[in-house]
């Protein structure tokens, strides 16, 4: 088996766990299943950004060690929230807390559920330690896919899936294989994605959608920005990114597939013709359930999938015109190097510009195509050209903003 993608931990003992992201939905789901198992998972540390109500009420529920929240004021009101309580929570803030509490020596796995950019740090701190690394921030291994998978070769570390199309892809191939995927027959992986709430607009209606609209996913449950991602299938383009770099293929061997009902979460095929699917309800608790007991089994919560009431399911190819967002991911895994982190910055502004009502839905692919072309591109083996690339494309991205008008909903 490929040295970082999942080899046996021991289950025996209690394991600490630190949840990055604790009140995202990712976070709320990892500590749904852990609540379900206390004779096997403890909460180590909790992380928010700015939800510090909600952080102080899961402090009260989950008792853990250490809360970090992204600065002094949000640490202040924190501390003032739990002051009245019993809890023992020590409140900690800022990027060098994150990292210490996903690397501290009494840690056993990481949840890295921070989404963007922001969880880079930490997770890179998880894998440098050696931890167990439950990877739900895709941006990770988008921006340095390179220096995190040479890292956790180094360390040890343990890198296990949780988007719900990789771990699927991981649950559908051999429960021991080599680096390279042609050597136990694989032929191709086939990422699914739903199309998102929008996929049968045309490209006059993309025009006019509006944040509220992008946002309302039929399947999942997701936070505001993954979820104009899922819209513009840029999800699924840093998907392809990511499973790249988890299974050592090329994105020639990956092919996108949409399948609007998200029940095969993602699929395996052989050269003999074989292609082994994952199925289930269309819940995160699954992923995470399995990669937190890996290679057990646990209970997560989730129902049980009823063939009888499912409807037809439906496969069609993407359409990388209305949505190009997809064809830009792939094309910047080709190019290498910088490039998906360029992608990843300027998608990251060009979403939270949408969801400020100053972009069109359909700007956000032509403001990152913009980015792509104008900013400077290297190789990605080392920390700071990795930075510095994404420093270069937001700025790329604020100069291509300041010569568009600001379009208002």
């Amino acid at each position: 088996m490929a040295g970082w993608l999942g080899h046996a931990v021991n289950n025996n003992r209690v394991q600490q766990i630190t949840v990055l992201g604790a009140t995202g939905s990712i976070g709320s789901s990892t500590l749904d299943v852990i609540e379900r198992h206390p004779e096997r998972y403890q909460v180590y540390a909790l992380t928010a950004h700015q939800q510090v109500e909600k952080l102080a009420l899961l402090c009260q529920r989950f008792q853990p060690a250490y809360a970090v929240v992204a600065t002094e004021q949000a640490a202040e009101q924190l501390h003032g929230l739990l002051a009245a309580t019993e809890t023992v929570t020590q409140v900690l803030c800022g990027e060098q807390a994150l990292a210490e509490v996903a690397s501290a020596p009494e840690v056993d796995a990481v949840m890295a559920a921070i989404v963007g950019a922001a969880g880079l740090k930490p997770s890179l701190a998880a894998v440098k330690a050696g931890k167990k690394l439950l990877l739900a921030n895709k941006e990770a291994l988008v921006m340095s896919g390179q220096l995190l998978i040479e890292l956790a070769q180094r360390s040890g570390a343990v890198i296990l899936p949780i988007d719900s199309e990789h771990n699927a892809i991981f649950q559908c191939l051999p429960s021991h294989y080599p680096k390279q995927l042609a050597e136990v027959g694989v032929r191709k992986l086939l990422l699914t994605a739903s199309g998102g709430p929008l996929r049968h607009m045309s490209y006059a209606e993309l025009e006019q959608v509006s944040p509220a609209e992008a946002c309302a996913h039929p399947n999942w449950s997701m936070g505001r920005k993954i979820s104009v991602d899922s819209a513009t299938l840029m999800n699924k383009g840093l998907e392809l990114i990511e499973a790249c770099w988890l299974f050592n293929l090329p994105p020639a061997q990956i092919e996108v597939v949409v399948h609007p009902q998200s029940i095969i979460h993602s699929m395996v095929e052989y050269v003999d013709g074989s292609i082994l699917a994952q199925l289930g309800n269309p819940d995160m608790r699954t992923p995470i359930a399995h990669a937190m007991a890996w290679p057990e089994r646990i209970e997560s919560g989730v129902q049980s999938l009823n063939f009888f009431e499912l409807a037809a399911l439906e496969f069609y190819p993407p359409d990388t015109e209305r949505f190009a967002c997809l064809r830009l991911a792939r094309e910047a895994m080709d190019a290498g190097g910088v490039a998906p982190a360029i992608l990843n910055a300027a998608n990251e502004v060009a979403v939270a510009q949408f969801l400020a009502g100053q972009l069109k839905f359909t700007q956000i692919p032509q403001l990152i195509e913009a980015v792509l072309t104008s900013t400077p591109h290297s190789a990605a083996d080392d920390l700071a050209k990795v930075y510095q690339a994404d420093y270069y494309a937001r700025e790329q991205a604020q100069q291509w903003l300041a010569q568009h008008a600001a379009y208002r909903h």
